[in-house]
């Protein structure tokens, strides 16, 4: 049992531009009916938010057809620097790759090992921490020593850091071309995952 969530992290927009950004893609879902400006808690377990955006009269248009009687969650948009991950223990990725050198430092290694190695975890998670709180962590590789910004770092699916993300709680699976355009309103990159809570 569990609730799941599917999630779009904007991984390029600043975090000063971050809330313009929430607001026009919100005026945009609403404007399009996939969303209404009433809010909710209810089935809705975001960490960072207690309450999501509900489902607009057209929300079915962006998702696969999963009975005319189903009806999804609320919609959280998540503002601010953050790492963002599926949930379930699922906190740290399994491994990240240099921007420089193009090496794959290995943090998790399955199927040997579950859960991260603390001593290769360690540098990420400071880095990480520095740049949710100053917008600048780096990350020195073990095979080069170039030091390059957490955020330039390429992790798996699943992990994404940015300070803007939405979170669709219960829905069907949203179709590619809704997440294409999603991603042309943003005007960014985005990362694309699924998790349960």
């Amino acid at each position: 049992m569990g609730d799941y969530f599917e999630r779009i992290v904007d991984i390029e927009v600043p975090a000063v531009e971050a809330d313009a950004v929430a607001a026009r893609m919100l005026d945009w879902m609403i404007s399009r009916r996939l969303l209404s400006w009433e809010t909710s808690g209810d089935a809705m377990y975001s960490l960072e938010v207690d309450e999501g955006y509900v489902p607009g009269p057209d929300w079915a248009q962006v998702s696969e057809k999963w009975g005319d009687d189903w009806i999804p969650g609320p919609v959280a948009v998540i503002v601010g620097r953050d790492a963002h991950h599926g949930g379930q223990g699922e906190v740290e990725p399994e491994s990240a790759v240099c921007p420089r050198c193009h090496t794959k430092t290995v943090i998790i290694d399955y199927p040997q090992q579950w859960e991260a190695d603390p001593e290769i975890w360690r540098p990420f998670q400071t880095g990480i921490d520095a740049w949710k709180q100053s917008g600048v962590g780096t990350v020195a590789c073990n095979c080069c020593g170039a030091a390059a910004l957490v955020t330039e770092w390429e992790w798996p699916s699943g992990f994404a850091l940015g300070a803007l993300a939405f979170d669709f709680w219960g829905w069907p699976p949203l179709t590619d071309a809704f997440i294409t355009e999603f991603s042309a309103q943003l005007g960014h990159r985005i990362e694309h995952h699924t998790g349960k809570f």
